[in-house]
């Protein structure tokens, strides 16, 4: 009953954070030429970058789908000028896929279409891909995406040879691989495999160490797309008593600081920005045509005063290093879909996938936590916040 309570008391307020709470080639030619057609013209300037040597014009704000439930606004995006969707076969139990392909069916031809798939296998990766053609309604995806890799050891032969008997087979046009984090490792990994894999998604934004900035360089210098995500750096906020986090971020700016941040670099090709109603869209595609100012580097400098404490940067410098066997980065992660981005569902499904073992592991038993982040987040406090609202 306790742990029931729990989950409902987190759901009610526990979002709001206050500072005292925590220490196929012929279809695609005419986007190869030029930028998809728009069907109605968007009130906000499109900006364009070419996804590395694929040749394709995106605008540099896409759409990440995770999180959308809503298909007209998926619908409204596309009519505006939005021309990358990015989903993935696991998103919303697989109702993400469905979602999605119903809102750009007849927009298909003018828009790129990417989806992941976090099989381990060629088999079961072959079959997630005929699964996602499926419920997105269409023939082919443009991207295909290994899915939240951080290891060298991550990248099989079994996943190169799915992905080239997928291009063989016309049913994806370029392979890819995504990454949350272990970039210093992952990042040079994708570069062995120039050849094979043609666009990274990667997650990047303002608050991460500058040595990410390296390997993008040498990323965009090999020709391979690079697309950015997790660009809201969790999507942490301050918050008065009764007011909506997004809202709140909406009000200090942040959130469109943070995406003008991210554009400020061009070897960022575009970028996948959950997007789950119509205002965010229309707060999104300002980044396109206003600049990044000093007032909005002041606003990013608070804002990472604020999340120092709560926001994993995903470096990878925690891992293997708690005694338990904890995944401390990925359990973070899970920990900022709830509190960030207000999914709590999904977090708590993330962590369920969790071995039944590392499920029941609590921090609270340790007289001090193993695991000093460098960024300084208070990881101990964090797990335990983890476990006190996943936890069956």
């Amino acid at each position: 009953m306790k742990d029931i309570f729990s989950r409902r008391s987190f759901l009610a307020a526990g979002l709001a954070l206050p500072a005292s709470a925590l220490t196929s080639t012929s279809r695609l030619a005419l986007m190869e030429e030029k930028p998809a057609q728009r069907v109605s013209p968007s009130p906000a300037a499109l900006q364009y970058r070419t996804l590395g040597r694929t040749g394709f014009k995106l605008t540099t704000v896409g759409f990440g789908c995770m999180l959308t439930s809503d298909s007209s606004v998926v619908e409204k995006a596309a009519d505006m000028g939005i021309n990358y969707f990015d989903t993935a076969r696991g998103y919303q139990s697989g109702n993400n896929e469905r979602m999605v392909g119903t809102a750009l069916k007849s927009r298909r031809k003018n828009v790129f279409l990417s989806s992941k798939s976090p099989a381990t296998t060629k088999e079961k990766a072959l079959d997630n891909l005929n699964t996602s053609l499926q419920e997105l309604g269409t023939d082919y995806l443009d991207i295909w995406y290994l899915h939240a890799k951080s290891k060298e050891s991550d990248i099989t032969d079994e996943w190169l040879e799915a992905q080239q008997i997928a291009k063989k087979e016309g049913k994806i046009r370029f392979s890819g691989l995504s990454t949350h984090g272990g970039h210093s490792e992952i990042i040079p990994a994708v570069l062995k495999h120039k050849a094979e894999i043609d666009v990274l998604l990667t997650s990047y934004n303002f608050t991460m160490h500058p040595t990410i900035e390296g390997l993008l360089e040498s990323v965009d210098r090999e020709g391979l797309g690079v697309v950015a995500m997790k660009v809201m750096a969790g999507g942490f906020r301050k918050a008065k008593p009764g007011e909506k986090l997004h809202d709140t971020l909406k009000r200090e700016g942040a959130m469109l600081a943070a995406l003008k941040w991210v554009l400020k670099n061009p070897r960022i090709h575009t970028t996948v920005p959950s997007i789950t109603d119509m205002d965010q869209l229309d707060e999104n595609l300002k980044a396109m045509s206003v600049p990044f100012s000093q007032n909005d580097e002041k606003t990013l400098a608070a804002q990472l005063d604020y999340i120092r404490p709560l926001y994993c940067r995903m470096c990878g410098e925690c891992t293997g290093t708690c005694p338990k066997g904890l995944p401390v980065a990925d359990v973070l992660r899970f920990l900022s879909y709830a509190e960030g981005y207000g999914q709590f569902p999904l977090g708590r499904e993330q962590f369920l996938q969790l071995p039944v073992e590392l499920q029941q592991v609590r921090c609270t038993l340790c007289p001090t936590c193993a695991v000093e982040c460098p960024n300084g987040v208070n990881v101990g406090q964090r797990l335990s916040r983890a476990q006190e609202v996943f936890a069956c």
